[in-house]
């Protein structure tokens, strides 16, 4: 009689790969979990550093455009399109280089 209530061992290797699957399944969103969480830190950690010497980034305002700068190593970063606002309001020191300048990024994007 106690042989009729003993499951089958299809039964048994049925819920055993159900409580793999779920502890995969689990495990899987314990690691996105982690891996968002580390992405944030380092988010937080690194913005506004420069990229070059690590020191704190400034924004500048350059009529319609906002300029990110680092005032110790004299570096300068645009978002996309920034640069092409800069040449149409004539924001530059001189039209010759900053022509040169758009059509090393113009080049770069047509390859």
């Amino acid at each position: 009689m106690s042989e009729l209530h003993k499951p089958s061992n299809q039964e048994d290797e049925y819920f055993a790969l159900e409580e793999i699957e779920k502890k995969h399944r689990l495990a899987m969103k314990q690691a996105e979990e982690l891996a968002e969480k580390t992405k944030k830190e380092l988010s937080q950690l690194h913005y506004m550093k420069c990229p070059n010497c690590g020191m704190d980034l400034q924004t500048l305002k350059r009529g319609a455009v906002e300029v990110v700068t680092c005032f110790h190593c004299q570096g300068v970063w645009l978002n996309e399109g920034q640069l092409e606002k800069l040449h149409a309001h004539g924001l530059h020191e001189s039209g010759s280089v900053m022509k040169a300048v758009l059509n090393i990024f113009k080049r770069k994007k047509s390859d």
